[in-house]
């Protein structure tokens, strides 16, 4: 069974590796993207059910990705991740919409599943016109 649809972008290999191999293992239809310029093509194509984005990428960062498809005209979630904890970066993460925080060096693979499971049951939630 099919959980849903992501798009994992960032720039390390390895760490898209470990992304892809972990959410495919749990059920979910992964694309990869190594930079926000293929990130949005991809939303473009085929938007996801969810995006993990990783806020420092080359050609287009994850921030410029989040401004072109803003909060309130996307029907996806968005986890930033990010190498570090500063407010900053998470201020303005919040201001543009992000969903949820995934800092790298403080939390594990399985937190970031978690992070997604909750958020993929949230939307399904609201996609139910299920009230608050």
């Amino acid at each position: 069974m099919k959980r849903g649809k992501i798009i994992i972008a960032e720039d390390d290999p390895v760490l898209r590796g470990i992304y892809q191999k972990k959410f495919s293992v749990n059920g979910y239809q992964i694309r990869t993207a190594a930079d926000g310029e293929e990130a949005l093509e991809m939303i473009e194509n085929d938007e996801p059910d969810l995006l993990i984005l990783d806020i420092n990428m080359p050609v287009i960062d994850g921030f410029a990705v989040m401004e072109k498809h803003p909060k309130e005209q996307r029907r996806f979630p968005v986890i930033l991740l990010t190498n570090f904890s500063d407010k900053k970066n998470q201020e303005k993460g919040l201001e543009l919409g992000a969903n949820d925080f995934f800092v790298k060096s403080e939390m594990t693979i399985r937190k970031l599943l978690e992070m997604v499971e909750k958020l993929m049951l949230a939307k399904q939630y609201w996609a139910n016109g299920k009230p608050n």
